[in-house]
């Protein structure tokens, strides 16, 4: 059966791009660093000398980006929502306001907890279950990380002493129906994670050719026992500080 999937458009040009509205910024960082959790961002944006640059608009209400100084290097930080369209979406003005190079870090479900546990998640691959990246890229079951970036990744955890675990990434649109039978599938795969943006993300960076990192840390278990709570709705902010400085220190690598 023909699907959108199947139809992937060579074309680079579309009827709106990103640049028909959002235009550069001047002095926007060439670094940007973004997570999903709303509290996280708060916490960073309230510290001296952080400024608003931008703003990111949509009818869910207006995103602030802001800019921070570290090491030296000015980089810009913004919360990204939730779901690969308007992760995606934000990114691609965020590319238009100037930025080079990506940093993106968030939580996720776990697929297996012996693998996980207490450690930081470096994508190998992501499994495509979502819709955003077969717009960006031709079909195929998987997109795999770009080496340099997760080499970037991966020295970065190492010089701080952090320990992390690499696996593949199962990338859904539909957090109601991970069913029994797919993460069943989706393990069998390799996959250690569940989310829901980072496929398109990918997709997104290889397509606009910029430098893309992403980190994850586990949440809530999809591994044994059914559904497990775990601390997902701390949202991260325990380890906001961690996660960050990570986050920053990519930035200035890639």
């Amino acid at each position: 059966m023909s699907t959108t999937f199947h139809e992937f458009d060579y074309n680079k040009t579309a009827v709106l791009n990103p640049g028909d509205f959002t235009k550069p910024v001047d002095g926007f960082p060439e670094i940007c660093v973004s997570t999903f959790s709303e509290e996280i961002i708060n916490k960073f944006a309230a510290m001296d000398q952080v400024e608003v640059v931008s703003m990111l608009y949509s009818a869910n209400g207006a995103l602030p980006v802001y800019k921070i100084n570290y090491k030296g290097k000015n980089i810009a930080f913004y919360l990204s929502r939730v779901g690969a369209p308007a992760c995606a979406a934000g990114f691609e003005e965020i590319i238009a306001m100037g930025a080079k190079k990506m940093v993106l870090f968030g939580c996720c479900g776990v697929l297996d907890n012996e693998a996980v546990q207490d450690r930081i998640i470096v994508p190998t691959s992501a499994v495509r279950d979502e819709g955003t990246s077969y717009h960006y890229l031709p079909e195929n079951d998987e997109i795999p990380a770009d080496d340099h970036t997760t080499n970037v990744l991966v020295s970065c955890l190492e010089k701080y002493g952090y320990p992390y675990v690499t696996g593949k990434i199962w990338t859904t649109d539909a957090i109601y129906r991970e069913t029994p039978d797919k993460i069943e599938d989706k393990k069998n795969q390799g996959c250690i994670g569940v989310e829901m943006e980072y496929s398109a993300m990918l997709a997104v960076s290889q397509f606009r050719n910029i430098p893309f990192v992403q980190f994850l840390f586990g949440a809530d278990s999809l591994d044994e026992n059914g559904w497990e709570i775990g601390d997902l709705l701390d949202y991260g902010l325990t380890g906001a500080e961690k996660y960050m400085a990570i986050a920053l220190e990519c930035g200035i690598k890639l």
